[in-house]
Formats: structure tokens, sequence, C-alpha cells
């Protein structure tokens, strides 16, 4: 009979008995200042306030090694002992509804829970998964996509740069050098061209001609002291804008 119930204890998760069993212990056997007995007194147990959620039922307390199912109690020593020597019995009358001990259907009950818990949050944490993996591949393909962007926006500067070379401020000041220097040796050609003529041409040259010429040698003149200002303004930096 203690075998048996040493195996149905082995089988049964103990649990801790109620924190205030001992406490109600020491009261029943202290006596009072008048000799008697101190009167039982159930522990109340707090009220409950609006911030403040359930608290948990109290777990049941641990039969102990003497506790036998019901439907053992009446049994003969041999029906005892082929039910010892047969394991798969043994289980099914430790976990059976009709069978069980309070205490081990709270675990069971506790466990269960918990287990519904696990598969809940389980089942959240793979939709989550799903979700991130999409976002994951959609977030991929957009950085693709912002690479390939990336790619046509620099061919596109280097064709802009290229098609502005002509105006970027170096090239702007190589032409103006130039431009002064062509405008001078035009002026130079100007007045060479007349001092032949005058001197080996045909014949003297007529009033209208030296007119036309001093015209167009002071066009030249003015075009040629404008670049030169010009590019002077520029060397000494009063260019708004370029430097």
């Amino acid at each position: 009979m203690a075998s048996f119930a040493d195996e149905a204890h082995a089988s049964t998760p103990p649990l801790l008995p109620p924190k205030s069993g001992s406490h109600e212990s020491s009261r029943i056997a202290t006596p009072t200042a008048g000799g008697g007995l101190a009167p039982f007194e159930p522990e109340r147990p707090p009220r409950a306030t609006s911030s403040s959620t359930a608290a948990p039922p109290p777990p049941i307390p641990d039969p102990g090694d003497q506790w036998l199912p019901q439907v053992l109690e009446n049994k003969s020593k041999h029906d005892l002992a082929e039910i010892l020597a047969n394991p798969k019995l043994l289980e099914a009358l430790t976990h059976a509804p009709a069978t069980i001990h309070p205490s081990l259907a709270a675990s069971h009950q506790a466990l269960q829970s918990s287990l519904s818990e696990n598969a809940e949050m389980a089942s959240q944490l793979a939709d989550l998964e799903t979700r991130v993996s999409r976002a994951r591949a959609a977030t991929q393909a957009q950085l693709l996509s912002t690479h390939a962007l990336e790619r046509q926006w620099r061919q596109k500067q280097s064709e802009m740069d290229h098609a502005l070379a002509p105006f970027s401020p170096a090239s702007l000041y190589q032409q103006l050098a130039q431009g002064v220097q062509e405008q001078a040796q035009v002026c130079q050609a100007m007045e060479e061209s007349f001092v032949e003529d005058g001197d080996g041409g045909d014949g003297p040259v007529s009033e209208r001609e030296a007119a036309d010429w001093l015209r167009r040698y002071r066009e030249a003149k003015v075009a040629y002291y404008l670049r030169q200002e010009r590019k002077e303004r520029w060397d000494e930096g009063r260019v708004g804008g370029w430097r």
C-alpha cells in the first residue's frame, strides 16, 4: 500500500502549501492571555482597487504520500500489486479525469494555459516574421531601384557637365584671354596694312578711305580695350559669381 502511494506521489509534481498555512496553525495553537485558545480568524484578501488586477487563486496543497485515488481505497493487496506492476495503468489512474488529484489537475491546467499562450505567441511571431520578410524584400527592391536611379543621375550629371563645360569659369576666362590676344592681333594687322598701303600702294589714300579705316580701326580698338578691361577686372577678382 505504501509503495503504491510512493509511486503515485513520485509521478505527481508536488505543490507548495499556501503561505497562510503556517500562520493559521500558529494562531490556533497559541493560547491567549486568559488561558484559552485564540479564536480562528481567516485572513481576508486585500480589497481590489480599480487599478489592480484580480489576485490568482491560492494553490491547492499537495495531498502527501498517503493519498490514494478513491477508486483504489477498497482494492485488495493482490489487485494493488497488479496495478503497481502495470506502468501504463498507473499513468492512466494518475492522470484520468475521474481519479486525478485537484492539485495535479490545476498544474495541468496551468501548463495547458502556458502552452496555449506559447502557441499563440508563436503564431504571432510567425506572422511578424512573414511581414518582416515582405518588408525586407520590398526594401531590397527599393534599394536596387535607388542604386539604378543613382547611376542614371551620375550619367546625366556627366553629360550635363560636358555640355556646360564651354560655359564654365575656366573656359570663359580662357576664351576672354584668347579674345584679347586675337583682338590685339587684329588691331596690329590693320595698322600694318594701313602703313603698307600708304607706302607701296598705287597712290595716295583718299580721304574717304582714310575715314573708313579710322572708323574700323577705332571699333577694333574699342573691342580690344573692352576685352582687356574685362580680363583685368577678372584678374583682380572684381567679377562677381566666379570666385
